[in-house]
C-alpha cells in the first residue's frame, strides 16, 4: 500500500508539475550532460588513432591550458606596458612610435621623467631617445638613465638645452656602457657640462659613436684635452662639433686645444669639424693644419665667428689642399684681411670638391669677388653668400657669373644692388636657385618689377625662401606687381618686414597680396613687421589665412606683437648698422 501510495504520489506529482518545472529540469539535463565531457566523447577516434588515451588527452589539454595562460598573460602584460606608453604620449600631445620617441619642447618635469623611465622597459625596439630642450629636468636625470639597460639598442640620445648638471653627466657617464650602438649623443646648451663634468662622461667611450656634438657647454681648454683623448678612442668618429666654445682655446699656452688638434690625426674617419666661436687664434690655426694632411675624408670644416683669426688664415691654408674632399668651407665673420684672402684664393683651385664657400660678413671679400670666382669650381658651387661684404660693382658684376650654378644667392646689406637687380636676375637659371635674400639692398620698384617678370618666366618656380625685408624704398606699385606675377607655387618663406624704426601702409598693395595667397600653397611663414593696416584689412587678411598653417609676423597696433604670433627682429649680421 505504501508503495503503491507512494508510486501513486510520485506519478501524480509529476502529472501536477508546472511549464517552469519542467522547464528547468530540461536545463539541469543538458548541463549535466555537458559535464560529462563530450567533446572528448566525439572525438574519442582521434585519441584512438595517435594511441593516447582519452584522460591522457584531457591531462595535456589541460597542461596546454595553462602554458598558454602564461603566454596569454606575458603578452597581456605588454600590451598593458604598451597602452601606458601611448597614454603617456598622448598626455603630451605625441603619437606613440616603438623605435623613435621624440619629447622635445615637451616642458617635462622631474616626474614626467621618472614615469618616462619606467616605461622603457616596454620599449626594447627604442633607436632613438630625444628628451631637448626640457629646462625643468635637470638634476634629476639619474631617474631616466637607470632605466637605459632596457633599450640597450638605442643608437641617437639627444639632451640638449635640458640644465644638466655635473651630477647628470656623472649619472649617464655611468650608463653609456649600457648603450653599446650608440651613434649620435648630443649634448649642446648644457653650460655645466665644461669645466670638468665632461670628463665623468667621457670615461666609457662606445665605439660605435659616430657623432658627438657638444655646442654651447662652455667648454675649457682642460676639456678640449679631455676630448682629444676621447677622439683618440674613436675609431668610428665622423662628427665632432664643439661650436659655440669661446674658452676652448683661450688657455695661457693653447696646450688644452693643441692636444685636440693633434688628437685629430687620428680621426681617419671624420668627415665633418665644427669650430664655429671657439676663439681660435692664428696658434690655433697652425695646430689645426697640422693635422690636416691625415684627414683627406673631412667634408665640412667650419671655422667662422673667430675674429681672433685674422692676419693668419695662411697658417690653415699651408695644409688646407690636402682636403681633397673638402665640400663645404665656412670662414663668416672672422675678419679677414686682404692677405688671408689672399691666401685662401691660392688654395682654392685645389679643393676640386668645393661646393659651398661662405666668406660673408667680411668687408674684405668685397674687393676679391673676381679672383674668387675665377678660383671656385663654379660647375659644382651651391653656396656663395657674399651678405655683407661692402660689394662695389665690379664685384657684384664678377658674382653675377657665379649666380647661375647658385641654389642659394645672398647678397643681403650691399646698396649697390639697389637699381641694378636686373643684373643679378637675368643670369638665374630655372629650377636652380631655392633661396634668395636681397635684405636690406635698397631695392626700388623697378627692381621689383624685373623680379615680377623673372617670376613670370617660370625661372623661380623653385624658389622657397625670398627675403625682401628692410626695403622700404620700394614702391607700391613695385609690390603690386610681384604678387600679381605668380610663379612661386614652392615658396615656404616670404619676408617683406620694414627696419623696426620705420613703418608704412601696405593698403596699397595688400588686396595683390591677398589674391596671391592662393597661389602659394606651400607658404608656412608670412612676415609683415612694420608695416600698417586697418582693422577691416586686418580681418581679411585673417579670412584669408584662416584655414591655413601659416605662421604670421606683424605688429599689432601700438607696436605690441600679437601674443599668438612669432616675433623675429632681424639686424645686421655684425650687430651693427648696415654699410652705406
Amino acid at each position: 500500500m505504501e508503495s503503491g501510495d507512494g508510486q501513486q504520489g510520485r506519478s501524480g506529482g509529476s502529472l501536477r508539475r508546472s511549464p517552469l518545472d519542467v522547464l528547468m529540469n530540461q536545463i539541469r539535463r543538458k548541463r549535466s550532460a555537458t559535464d560529462r565531457k563530450p567533446l572528448g566523447r566525439f572525438l574519442s577516434w582521434s585519441s584512438d588513432r595517435t594511441g593516447i588515451s582519452e584522460d591522457a588527452e584531457m591531462e595535456g589539454r589541460e597542461e596546454r591550458g595553462q602554458s598558454s595562460g602564461v603566454s596569454e598573460g606575458t603578452e597581456s602584460g605588454r600590451d598593458v606596458g604598451w597602452g601606458r606608453v601611448c597614454v603617456f604620449l598622448q598626455r603630451l600631445g605625441k603619437k606613440a612610435d616603438s623605435r623613435s620617441l621624440s619629447l622635445a619642447h615637451c616642458d617635462l618635469t622631474a616626474t614626467d621623467l621618472l614615469e618616462l623611465g619606467t616605461l622603457l622597459q616596454f620599449l626594447p625596439q627604442l633607436e632613438e631617445l630625444d628628451v631637448s630642450w626640457n629646462e625643468l629636468i635637470g638634476g634629476c636625470l639619474r631617474a631616466l638613465t637607470a632605466h637605459l639597460q632596457h633599450v640597450g639598442g638605442v643608437r641617437v640620445l639627444r639632451l640638449c638645452s635640458c640644465r644638466l648638471t655635473a651630477d647628470d653627466i656623472t649619472a649617464l657617464g655611468e650608463v653609456v656602457d649600457c648603450l653599446p650602438r650608440l651613434e649620435i649623443l648630443d649634448l649642446s646648451w648644457n653650460s655645466s657640462i665644461g669645466g670638468g663634468a665632461l670628463q665623468s662622461l667621457l670615461g666609457n667611450p662606445q665605439p660605435s659613436l659616430r657623432e658627438l656634438h657638444l655646442v654651447a657647454c662652455q667648454l675649457t681648454a682642460a676639456d678640449a684635452a679631455a676630448l682629444g683623448g676621447l677622439v683618440s678612442a674613436l675609431p668610428s668618429l665622423s662628427v665632432l662639433d664643439v661650436s659655440c666654445n669661446p674658452q676652448l682655446s683661450q688657455d695661457g699656452d693653447n696646450n688644452g686645444f693643441m692636444e685636440l688638434a693633434s688628437s685629430l690625426s687620428h680621426a681617419n674617419s671624420l668627415t665633418t669639424l665644427r669650430l664655429q666661436a671657439c676663439g681660435l687664434t692664428s696658434d690655433s690655426l697652425e695646430a689645426l693644419s697640422a693635422s690636416l694632411h691625415v684627414l683627406p675624408s673631412v667634408r665640412e670644416l667650419d671655422l667662422s665667428c673667430n675674429k681672433s683669426i685674422s692676419g693668419g688664415l695662411s697658417r690653415l691654408t699651408l695644409h688646407l689642399g690636402h682636403l681633397t674632399h673638402l665640400e663645404s668651407l665656412d670662414l663668416h665673420l672672422c675678419c679677414l684681411t686682404h692677405s688671408d684672402l689672399e691666401a685662401l684664393i691660392q688654395v682654392l683651385p685645389s679643393l676640386t670638391a668645393l661646393t659651398e664657400l661662405d666668406v660673408s660678413s667680411n668687408k674684405g671679400a668685397g674687393g676679391v669677388v673676381h679672383p674668387i670666382v675665377s678660383a671656385l669650381p663654379l660647375m659644382k658651387m651651391k653656396r656663395f653668400p657674399l651678405n655683407s661684404c661692402s660689394l662695389n660693382e665690379e664685384s657684384y658684376t664678377a658674382f653675377a657669373l657665379a649666380v647661375p650654378y647658385l641654389h642659394t644667392v645672398d647678397v643681403s646689406w650691399s646698396k649697390v644692388v639697389g637699381g641694378r637687380l636686373a643684373l643679378l636676375l637675368n643670369a638665374l637659371q630655372p629650377s636652380v636657385i631655392l633661396e634668395l635674400r636681397l635684405s636690406s639692398c635698397e631695392l626700388t620698384s623697378d627692381d621689383l618689377c624685373h623680379l615680377a617678370a623673372v617670376c613670370r618666366r617660370g625661372v623661380l618656380s623653385s624658389l622657397r625662401v625670398l627675403d625682401l625685408s628692410y626695403n622700404g624704398s620700394a614702391g607700391d606699385e613695385g609690390w603690386s606687381a610681384l604678387f600679381a606675377a605668380g610663379g612661386l607655387g614652392s615658396l615656404e618663406e616670404l619676408d617683406l618686414s620694414l627696419r623696426p624704426s620705420t613703418s608704412a601702409p601696405c593698403s596699397a598693395w595688400l588686396s595683390a597680396l591677398l589674391c596671391a595667397l592662393p597661389r602659394l600653397p606651400a607658404l608656412t611663414r608670412l612676415a609683415l613687421q612694420r608695416w600698417t593696416m586697418s582693422s577691416q584689412e586686418r580681418k581679411q587678411l585673417d579670412h584669408s589665412l584662416r584655414k591655413r598653417s601659416i605662421l604670421l609676423e606683424w605688429d599689432a597696433p601700438g607696436g605690441d606683437v600679437m601674443s599668438s604670433f612669432k616675433e623675429t627682429n632681424q639686424e645686421s649680421p655684425e650687430g651693427s648698422q648696415p654699410e652705406e
